[in-house]
């Protein structure tokens, strides 16, 4: 009787599952408001400007559409659309060509004749985003190049002075209200136009700066704001950029901050607006002012961002501004797994598009936008409204999930399909309530089955979707689930001995672990302290309680190496402080090859430092000397670089940053014997920021810039 009564239950509780999840609506960012037992965030908005190192008391409010959408469209469109990344014979460029191909203000000028984007459709523009599965559309109100794509009466540098003469912020406000989109502006702090912004750029020899007073850029800036948030209806988001220059400081992003939250208080408003931006990398440095998001630029965060609110953007190829001959599109695969990957770390994906002269976007991005459509229309559920992944990693793919107080939804994004049948995830201390595929109208469950710490499922033979099927598996309560232990040791080779430490993120559990591959099991040694390595050995590790595995296993083979032997150098030569360089001036999207160059200068410096340099952009130089390594080890050499860097300890590349892009930080490690080792750096620089910063560490030493007193030559 009792096992009739108990099937009973079940069979009850599955069919009221069934009746939720039928009422769920997939393609809405407010799905999880209609699961019973999950929690919504209060709708309530800010009443009045906040001070902005604390906001208002509940910040959550304003961000809850934001933190529920996930998904935005980035656009890029001004006059740089006209040349299309074309100038001189030249193709590379983008929305930077004024100042990459080193155009005069009064050629760049002429391009307003040429801007008449007859073929723009509002409607079809926005419209595209909502079928991709977007919330909302971010778009340049004014670039860099200061040209205005609004109707201004700050300036005739706009949109109403080509023979366009329609305002297409007007027509896409209206489209974004139509079709339940969040409309916001992208808005340069930089302005390579207006006579008082400062600086000049380094090329414009003959723009003099007389008279120029940047308070009344300002004021130029905060008069044209000002009209975006009261001629455009309700704005998303104010999306600065373009404030790295010396002109601007924190003092001034908190004065915009606080001006443009006055005009409309649920504005939200990005890290950029200040002047703690850490590089590409897009979080706020500690202690300055990051208004409400940070902004990773053309990189997702390894880990995630905990208890930050952050948004990815990335180009679709390789430039923001449209660039005719740009075919290095994204396949719909990376981006749909991107999008995957950034919200398992609790982040937003602002994917962009750049638009033709002519009003189009490109057929490459039509196609992939359609492709990103038809995956969310089924999957869109697993995106909105949902909180970053809870395991630390898993082989298979991804996971978000959405939380509350009587329960929780894990969705499962399945990147490589199980030949076996069988997925597994690992950790899993609750009860499963029913598990299905997202795809699957008929919501069919499936069969999951539990192996000691892990739940296990049984999947079809095919997957419904080659890049990612979404497994919705409901579990009954408060999440209980435990990550592998995490080795706290970021050395895998060592010269001597290594301390190797093992941590958990869980409370009451219990770490044993064995050398080799297989699962550790209660019998094997209990950790009680740093495990003391002098050969290579293989380690693995799991988390008990009650005598029982309660995680997955963790195993990382760490390795003892033979140092690279130092450099035999004369006893009586005695080495000068310092590093010997080579300046180059020349036009490089990479390093070039040093030996087919001839130096423009060359001497010695105290370390690497650009004091040598005759020019603010184009330039190159190459480092040479040596290194006073203190003891025989294992060392971590990184380069910090804006634009392009390689560092070479023994003529044996450790480091390879090279490339143009913004501050970027790459890494690399040697084992190495006490003494002296031969070092080269190479830098260079093409336009915009430029900066290098060469960093060491090892096993008894802490990151550090290195040390001028290990520099000789």
């Amino acid at each position: 009787m009792k096992k009739r009564l108990l099937f009973l239950s079940i069979s009850i509780l599955f069919i009221g599952l069934q009746n939720i999840i039928a009422q769920t609506t997939l393609s809405l960012p407010d799905a999880s408001s209609r699961l019973p037992f999950l929690s919504s965030r209060s709708s309530s908005s800010a009443t009045e400007i906040p001070d902005p190192a604390t906001h208002e008391k509940d910040p959550g409010s304003r961000m809850d559409w934001w933190r529920d959408a996930r998904f935005g469209m980035f656009i890029h469109w001004g006059l740089y659309a006209v040349p299309a990344g074309e100038w001189n014979g030249k193709t590379g460029y983008g929305e930077w060509i004024r100042t990459s191909a080193e155009i005069p203000l009064e050629v760049y000028n002429q391009f307003l004749p040429k801007f008449n984007p007859v073929q723009f459709d509002a409607d079809a523009w926005v419209k595209t985003a909502r079928d991709a599965g977007m919330k909302y559309i971010v778009i340049t109100s004014k670039h860099h190049d200061g040209f205005c794509m609004f109707d201004t009466r700050q300036t005739d540098f706009n949109i109403m002075l080509t023979p366009f003469k329609r305002d297409p912020m007007k027509e896409l406000a209206a489209a974004c209200k139509k079709y339940g989109l969040k409309f916001c502006f992208y808005h340069s702090i930089m302005d390579w136009h207006h006579p008082d912004y400062l600086p000049r750029r380094e090329w414009e020899k003959d723009r003099s700066v007389e008279g120029a007073d940047f308070n009344r850029y300002v004021a130029y800036m905060k008069a044209q704001l000002k009209e975006l948030l009261t001629n455009y209806g309700e704005i998303g988001v104010l999306w600065f950029d373009g404030e790295w220059e010396n002109t601007w400081n924190e003092r001034y992003g908190k004065e915009i901050y606080n001006y443009v939250r006055g005009l409309q208080p649920d504005l939200l408003v990005n890290n950029r607006v200040g002047a703690g931006r850490l590089d590409m990398e897009g979080m706020t440095k500690e202690g300055a002012f990051g208004g409400d998001f940070g902004t990773p630029e053309q990189q997702i965060p390894s880990t995630g961002l905990p208890g930050l609110d952050w948004e990815t953007c990335m180009t679709m190829n390789d430039h923001w501004g449209y660039n005719k001959q740009d075919k290095k599109f994204k396949s719909t695969k990376e981006i749909i797994r991107m999008l995957a990957d950034i919200a398992s770390k609790g982040g937003n994906y602002l994917l962009n598009v750049g638009p033709t002269a002519e009003g189009l976007f490109p057929q490459e991005s039509l196609d992939r936008l359609e492709a990103i459509g038809k995956w969310m229309k089924v999957n869109g559920e697993s995106i909105y409204g949902t909180h970053a992944s809870p395991f630390s990693q898993l082989p298979w793919g991804r996971c978000t999930q959405k939380t509350g107080a009587a329960g929780t939804i894990l969705y499962l994004h399945v990147f490589d399909w199980p030949a076996s049948g069988q997925l597994i995830l690992p950790g899993v201390l609750n009860e499963q309530l029913k598990s299905f595929l997202l795809a699957d109208p008929q919501r069919t469950p499936l069969e999951v089955r539990r192996q000691n710490d892990a739940l296990v499922m049984t999947l079809p033979s095919k997957a419904p979707d080659s890049i990612n099927s979404v497994i919705v598996l409901y579990l009954q309560g408060k999440l209980d689930q435990t990550n592998p232990p995490a080795f706290q040791t970021e050395f895998s080779t060592f010269v001597d001995t290594l301390n190797v430490v093992l941590t958990s993120d869980r409370e009451n559990v219990e770490i044993r672990y064995n050398t080799g591959k297989s699962d550790p099991g209660i019998t094997s040694t209990l950790y009680r302290g740093p495990i003391l390595l002098k050969s290579t050995t293989v380690l693995s590790a799991r988390c008990f309680r009650d005598g029982r595995p309660v995680s997955a296993t963790i195993t990382k083979e760490f390795n003892k190496v033979t140092p690279l032997k130092a450099l035999n150098t004369n006893p009586e030569r005695k080495m000068a402080p310092g590093l010997f360089y080579r300046y180059y001036e020349g036009v490089w999207d990479s390093l070039p090859d040093f030996k087919t160059l001839k130096p423009v200068k060359e001497g010695t410096v105290p370390d690497f430092v650009f004091t040598p340099r005759n020019r603010d952009d184009n330039f190159c130089f190459e480092y040479t000397g040596y290194i006073r390594v203190p003891e025989s080890g294992v060392y971590f050499f990184y380069t910090s670089s804006d634009d392009g860097s390689r560092l070479w300890i023994d003529d044996l590349q450790v480091v390879n940053n090279d490339g143009l892009h913004g501050m970027q930080e790459k890494q690399g490690d040697i084992p190495l014997e006490k003494g002296y080792h031969r070092i080269t750096v190479g830098y260079f620089e093409r336009t915009g920021s430029d900066n290098l910063v060469v960093m060491v560490k090892s096993q008894i030493q802490a990151k550090q810039v290195l040390p001028k007193e290990w520099l000789c030559y």
